[in-house]
């Protein structure tokens, strides 16, 4: 307890604190949008119930993770060379998870561009998956993003209490925002391509990263901020054509 109020005393930890707090928050974007875009597909009384567990496993295995820093610092150490790159278990598991997303959001963009080919597989125009495939696949994912959420938090801090509480709001902020970005998603179909084209630069990115090359998250956040501010011009041009078609509520 003396710890941590000496903790709570120093504004240096503060400020670590609010830093680790929002990178775990922008962190779990990649994350909250692929649970999203797979509970959508499930019948809408399974949906909500999907979320929360998928969000409550990524908690327990960023908690569970965070349990073992000493294990997970030496996850990056390389554990055999190819090509003069030295390999790590992080960087292994960030190209499995990397090729996996890569493969699901090509999948899933195929569906949606040629649902013909599909039929059997839709209820209710949504691609069909069952309650256990979706929370595997959320499970794989959230391994992939815990630790590569766990081992930025290493990198920030060396304060345990600061890693665990950044962890617990950033998963929060998840609870609270799955279920309307899932909504949004699905009452948008522009936004579920977009969405499945995220996916897809996230997947490359993570492969790329586990290949020694390192992509400026920034680059990479900023570039999903402006496609999104475009769409959302998009749908904010088609909503006033729909009003002022004949036929349209005028306002």
């Amino acid at each position: 307890m003396q710890d941590i109020a000496l903790l709570a005393a120093d504004p240096a930890v503060w400020v670590a604190l609010i830093t680790l707090v929002v990178m775990e928050v922008v962190l779990g974007i990649d994350n909250l949008i692929f649970i999203s875009i797979l509970t959508n597909k499930l019948p809408q009384e399974m949906r909500e119930k999907a979320r929360r567990i998928g969000i409550g496993l990524a908690l327990v295995m960023r908690l569970g993770l965070l349990g073992t820093v000493a294990w997970i610092v030496q996850l990056t150490q390389p554990v055999f060379e190819l090509f003069d790159h030295g390999y790590s278990w992080k960087d292994m598991i960030l190209i499995a998870g990397g090729l996996f997303l890569v493969w699901k959001a090509t999948k899933e963009i195929h569906h949606n561009v040629d649902p013909v080919d599909h039929k059997e597989d839709m209820v209710g125009g949504t691609v069909a998956t069952s309650f256990g495939a979706a929370i595997g696949q959320i499970l794989l994912l959230d391994l992939v993003f815990s630790v590569d959420s766990i081992i930025t938090a290493v990198g920030m801090t060396p304060h345990l209490p600061v890693m665990v509480v950044a962890v617990v709001v950033a998963v929060a902020v998840m609870l609270l925002a799955a279920t309307p970005l899932a909504n949004f998603i699905e009452k948008n179909p522009t936004i579920v391509m977009l969405a499945l084209a995220f996916l897809l630069m996230i997947g490359t990115t993570l492969i790329a990263e586990g290949m020694g090359f390192h992509v400026p998250k920034g680059y990479v956040y900023a570039a999903m901020a402006f496609s999104g501010l475009v769409e959302a011009l998009n749908m904010v041009a088609r909503n006033r054509r729909k009003r002022n078609a004949p036929g349209g509520t005028m306002h």
